[in-house]
């Protein structure tokens, strides 16, 4: 008797459950279609259910640590009663579609067409900024083994030409690596900005224009960039100790270089994004050359098709780092411009609007984006 009631209990608790669920998605489903135009919900419904409800289950593709090791890094929560947690800060071409009727990230041609450029210095600050850039990779190069030829990544020879010339030949796990330990590192500039621009906003009790956001923004968007790789490989103990020390050094040296000279900072940071930039399109040269077999037809993992909301059909590794890379270049647009702005007084010409909207402007998107950032005369 005790053993039938337990069980019905625990059916009638798990319909319970079910039914709290499928009623959170129907809520979600009717705010969403008030939101957006009565001709658009249609859409916006079957979109969100091709996203959503086909994502596959979240899962290490290729991994450097052997499989009886592996373990997820951030497993879901133990909180029977929360569905799901979305992220706090959607991509920034994203909008959640419980807000309103969103859009895709960007588009598979704009994302093909960003290319390598370098902004030549013009003062001792960029001089500064580019020596200290060289230096960091020079120091991330040995400690990850990487070599590569630039020429390639240029688009100037293909990947299979640059075989003989390298020196050491990258393998899929061998780029994972490099990926977990840029994107490390990566999120520490955007953070370290913000979180002394805020301060500063608060000492001076005035307006910070708008830099804040973005900085922060830059921050997040580079640690999904790290939880996505970290979904594919686990590192060893000697990686996460090289990864502790180069945040430890890189957040006090970020700290003490923003309090001095926030300019050049911003330039270094935009150095440093093309030097990402240069990576990613090294990386995906070697796919397209097929130097790469186990990426060829390497699924995503779940967290980025639901962080770029990747479509049916440009799911693969190599999606993925048209997505990644393209982000990269944003920053790269973005901290050049800032660095080229007044520190205290311009607003962030990034979320700002123009009186004449019919020139180009900097925006969110990649529409318009400037390699090497815009002038200050060209925005302000």
């Amino acid at each position: 008797m005790y053993s039938t009631t337990a069980k019905a209990s625990t059916q009638l608790l798990v319909s319970k459950r079910a039914t709290a669920q499928l009623s959170r998605l129907a809520y979600g489903h009717t705010r969403t279609a008030l939101r957006c135009p009565s001709n658009a919900a249609p859409a916006l419904n079957a979109t969100y259910s091709l996203v959503h409800h086909h994502v596959p289950r979240a899962g290490r593709y290729f991994s450097s640590t052997a499989r009886t090791n592996l373990k997820d890094f951030f497993p879901p929560p133990d909180a029977p009663h929360v569905q799901k947690t979305d992220a706090a800060w959607p991509h920034p071409m994203q909008v959640p579609p419980h807000q309103a009727c969103f859009q895709w990230p960007y588009t598979e041609q704009q994302m093909k067409d960003i290319t390598v450029a370098h902004r030549d210095t013009k003062n001792w600050s960029d001089w500064v900024a580019l020596s200290m850039v060289r230096l960091l990779r020079w120091g991330t190069d040995l400690a990850t083994f990487y070599r590569h030829d630039e020429e390639v990544a240029k688009g100037l020879k293909g990947a299979n030409d640059a075989v003989n010339n390298q020196r050491y030949t990258m393998t899929e796990r061998k780029w994972l690596i490099r990926f977990i330990f840029l994107e490390s590192v990566a999120g520490v500039p955007g953070m370290v900005g913000g979180m002394l621009r805020h301060l500063h906003s608060l000492r001076r009790m005035k307006r910070d224009n708008g830099w804040i956001e973005t900085l922060l923004e830059e921050a997040y968007n580079e640690r999904m960039h790290l939880l996505t790789f970290l979904k594919m490989a686990e590192p060893g103990w000697f990686m996460k100790f090289m990864i502790l020390g180069a945040q430890g050094v890189f957040f006090n040296g970020m700290f003490l270089s923003y309090l001095v000279s926030p300019r050049t900072c911003h330039r270094f940071v935009g150095y440093l994004e093309e030097e990402a930039v240069l990576t990613y399109t090294r990386a995906i040269a070697d796919i397209e050359a097929g130097k790469l077999p186990k990426w060829q037809k390497l699924e995503a993992p779940a967290i980025a098709i639901r962080y770029w909301k990747m479509p049916e059909g440009r799911r693969t590794m190599k999606d993925l780092l048209l997505y990644i890379r393209a982000d990269e270049a944003k920053h790269r647009e973005v901290n050049h411009t800032l660095g080229n702005l007044a520190q205290k007084e311009d607003p962030n010409p990034f979320v700002s609007q123009y009186i004449d909207p019919s020139k180009p402007r900097p925006g969110k998107g990649i529409d318009n984006i400037r390699s090497t950032g815009w002038e200050r005369n060209e925005v302000i």
